[in-house]
């Protein structure tokens, strides 16, 4: 998967961002492709064929929170169209893949030791790299269910309609509650 590295919220993100191949010529030369298609510099990952996931966290009066664990899920997608969060499921109205991409924390029990380890990683995660006020960990868990982070987002998507107001609903935090210990973390921590 070939991504810009100075952007974020899916830009540059689509079908022609992912690449099977082994050769790193065809790599190299995909990289300056997009390079050029997208004004900045981009980078290549493994694509990682599963499910995906995010977790977000929310510091409470200096304590860390860890919100419920959120699966994003490809319905409908036809046999051969890769399923991953692209510019369009996020921001492309009325697309297939904004219709198709739901965000569900409806986990059963057969989640229970993945969505700890999810939770686990996040708060690792939140520690490692100093993290302050709020932040979101993004995961792809593989077909054998190793999960891997595909982004540390320490300035996730506040609106009302995100990922993370979604979670705080999920959690019974209020949306206002969740901004002011934001704001209050900033000034006195």
């Amino acid at each position: 998967m070939i991504k810009p590295c100075w952007e974020d919220a899916s830009v540059g993100l689509d079908d022609e961002a992912v690449l099977q191949t082994a050769n790193r010529e065809i790599l190299l030369s995909a990289l300056q492709k997009r390079k050029k298609n997208l004004g900045m510099d981009c980078f290549a990952e493994a694509y990682i064929d599963g499910r995906e996931f995010n977790v977000a966290l929310l510091a409470i009066d200096g304590e860390v929170q860890i919100l419920p664990a959120a699966e994003i899920l490809f319905q409908n997608f036809p046999p051969g169209k890769l399923k991953f969060l692209d510019y369009r499921a996020k921001w492309v109205e009325n697309s297939f893949e904004y219709d198709n991409t739901v965000r569900s924390f409806d986990m059963g029990p057969h989640d229970t030791a993945l969505v700890g380890s999810l939770r686990n990683i996040a708060l690792a995660i939140w520690h490692l790299f100093g993290l302050r006020g709020y932040a979101r960990v993004d995961f792809r868990v593989d077909q054998q269910g190793n999960p891997f982070v595909l982004e540390i987002n320490a300035n996730p998507c506040l609106s009302p309609d995100a990922g993370f107001a979604a979670a705080l609903e999920q959690a019974s935090i209020r949306y206002a509650d969740a901004i002011n210990n934001i704001i209050r973390n900033a000034i006195y921590s």
